[in-house]
């Protein structure tokens, strides 16, 4: 054999023998892979074309005091078709009473479903959309029709829940309520919904799904592997129908005078449970909607509804009582380097404490507080704290504002710290927690927690009840209570809440004005900014409820005062609640005795006891028991007009026959 051919030769020996080694390694991975690592592969295989999907489970409803929703999740569904699992028996089978089935429901013609699933078909479509935002009944209609009765896999149905937070009082308590976190969905943070989310949550389930075409997923099984559990559900304090009517009348002051924004709170007194929390303000074209949550988060100086406070302290100190005399002088003093003015001109001149807060005297709280205090500042202000007016309440919701009551030492006191606080500037609270010690004084002295939920419920099973919460049994004496009490009755009769004074209705209270915004004193002057409120309860008898409105920056065109700005909110509030609330109709004892009834049955019983054989007198007798008892001794009795016995025929004390006739005349 030539040289030549045996190397062509052993070349292809060498190259077959190489191709045969390789096949060989192969051969052994391959073993290796099936026996040694096929569990690892066989498992990432899995994990790239199976998955197991989070469901998230349906949230806990937000209800009214008496079972209106407020907040409820309901299930939207997202179905889609898979053209390529379907059999072609089935398919042909199925398309056109499925397409009739789809016409009737979404009214498109059948024919337009046809030429969709037929196209769909024929791009081998694995996700084609059907329907969206179908509710719970619309989509079992849909599953139980053709072909997706056979389910995922030989009927090719996908269906791809979600859930929707729906509020069915709109806007209204929007605010309060909560809503959910525009970046960040299924997390809330704000209202009920973001005090209570934990309850409300439930716990999430999973579902195992298969990855299909373009990165899409549709559900392995038609059940989840883990169901989800339902959350609780919450019962708030809300009364929807007072809720409507705070909103409702806030909003016509807002628009009326043109204010930035405003709230409104209305507490039950008994308990501290909050019926209606109302938050507007105005947005960029002018209207009004339910944008912070004011009532509860911002803190601002409440001007002369702090006067009651200050008030209550010194006579709770007994550092001047009612009839102490203050001069007001004309309406414009300087204290301490600073100009202090009423709203009066030519002032009040001297008047008692009670007659400075029924007026509302800047000067009369600055030198009654001052002259009591001045030497001895720290007494008034840790009263003040002693009621936990400096320490936020505690309330379940996020986002309650810090109250500040200054006091000897810290960095904003001076000397005209104190007079400043006694009408109500140099210290700054929330509308919630000044309506909290108004609520107080309507209450006796005791100051409750306001509440915003009743309790926490599984279906018809009590999960947690919330009961009133007592912050302080006692604020001051009853006589201090009583005393401050009837003075603000008497702001609302002739005070300066006399505009609101009803004959028909009582109502007690606190007017408020407060300059805000004035660190510029020139850009003030020229722009000059304020915040009106009311705080106080009704009827002022036998308070039911406590109410606060505050309004901030309203045009000064057309009115500022607390009076003219939130009093008449107060009082439609208060007479609005009154009038729709179902009135307790008494029944008076059905075994009282009325006691002229009483004498005449004792009178009559008296002489039909006796044995009487001779006429009785029964002049002044009535009638009937004049004719029923002498009838009963055998007479027969005439009678003649109404009433009660005048005259008899036979003179008392005879002895006629029985059977004698007898005439009374009656009258």
């Amino acid at each position: 054999m030539p040289i030549e051919q045996k190397n062509i030769l052993n070349r292809l020996y060498f190259v077959a023998g190489g191709m045969f080694l390789f096949a060989l390694l192969i051969a052994v991975k391959l073993l290796d892979i099936q026996f040694n690592e096929g569990d690892k592969y066989r498992e990432l295989a899995a994990k790239n074309t199976t998955k197991n999907f989070t469901i998230p489970a349906n949230r806990g409803n937000v209800y009214a005091d008496d079972g209106s929703l407020l907040a409820s999740s309901v299930p939207k569904y997202e179905i889609r078709f898979d053209a390529v699992t379907v059999k072609e028996e089935n398919f042909k089978e199925n398309i056109v009473p499925l397409s009739k089935e789809l016409s009737k429901m979404f009214g498109k013609p059948a024919s337009y479903y046809q030429n969709l699933f037929r196209k769909a078909r024929s791009n081998k479509n694995r996700y084609l959309l059907v329907a969206r935002d179908l509710g719970y009944s619309d989509y079992i209609r849909v599953k139980k029709m053709p072909l997706f009765r056979l389910g995922p896999n030989r009927g090719g149905f996908i269906a791809e829940p979600r859930t929707v937070r729906e509020h069915p009082m709109g806007k209204i308590a929007e605010r309060l309520v909560g809503n959910e976190d525009r970046n960040t969905p299924g997390y809330y943070a704000v209202g009920l919904e973001g005090a209570f989310h934990k309850q409300l949550s439930g716990k999430e389930g999973h579902r195992l799904k298969q990855k299909i075409s373009k990165g899409r997923w549709k559900p392995v099984y038609d059940e989840n592997e883990i169901e989800p559990q339902d959350g609780y559900d919450v019962i708030s304090t809300i009364n929807v129908n007072m809720q409507d009517i705070a909103h409702h009348a806030l909003l016509k002051q807002l628009t009326d005078y043109e204010a930035d924004h405003g709230s409104v709170i209305v507490m039950e007194v008994a308990t501290g449970d909050i019926k209606a929390v109302a938050n507007l303000g105005k947005s960029k074209n002018g209207s009004y909607y339910e944008r912070l949550n004011y009532a509860v988060g911002e803190s601002s100086e409440p001007g002369s509804t702090f006067k009651t406070v200050a008030l209550t302290v010194a006579l709770e100190q007994k550092v001047i009582d009612t009839a102490t005399v203050v001069n007001t002088e004309q309406g414009r003093v300087r204290m301490y380097g600073r100009n202090i003015t009423d709203s009066k001109r030519g002032g009040y001149g001297e008047i008692s404490a009670a007659r400075a807060l029924e007026v509302s005297s800047n000067i009369g709280f600055a030198r009654l507080i001052d002259g009591a205090y001045k030497d001895d500042p720290k007494k008034f202000t840790d009263k003040v704290k002693s009621w936990g007016l400096d320490k936020k309440i505690g309330i379940s919701i996020k986002g309650e504002g810090a109250p500040i009551i200054p006091e000897v030492g810290d960095e904003i006191w001076s000397r005209n710290a104190l007079p400043s606080m006694a009408y109500g500037y140099n210290v700054s609270m929330t509308p919630l927690q000044i309506l909290t010690f108004y609520n107080a004084i309507a209450n006796n002295g005791v100051m409750v927690k306001p509440q915003f939920i009743k309790e926490i419920k599984s279906w018809n099973e009590q999960i947690a009840f919330y009961d009133t919460e007592i912050l302080n049994k006692k604020i001051a004496s009853q006589n201090t209570i009583n005393q401050i009490q009837e003075v603000l009755k008497n702001i609302v009769q002739r005070g300066t809440g006399r505009s609101l004074y009803s004959e028909n209705f009582s109502m007690a209270g606190k007017t408020g004005t407060a300059r805000t915004d004035y660190s510029d004193a020139s850009a003030w002057a020229k722009d000059p900014k304020y915040v009106s409120s009311f705080a106080g309860y009704f009827p002022a008898e036998n308070p039911k409820y406590s109410c606060i409105v505050v309004i901030h920056k309203p045009s000064t065109k057309k009115g500022y005062y607390g009076a003219d700005v939130t009093g008449p909110v107060f009082k439609r509030i208060a007479q609005k609640i009154f009038t729709d609330s179902p009135l307790k109709a008494e029944i008076a004892d059905i075994n009282a005795v009325e006691k002229i009834v009483n004498a005449d049955y004792e009178s009559y019983y008296t002489k039909v006891q006796k044995r009487i054989d001779k006429v009785p007198n029964v002049k002044g007798m009535a009638g009937m028991d004049a004719v029923s008892l002498l009838e009963n001794l055998g007479y027969r009795v005439i009678v003649a007009g109404n009433g009660t016995v005048k005259n008899q025929s036979i003179p008392a004390g005879e002895s006629p026959k029985k059977g004698t006739e007898i005439t009374l005349n009656l009258s």
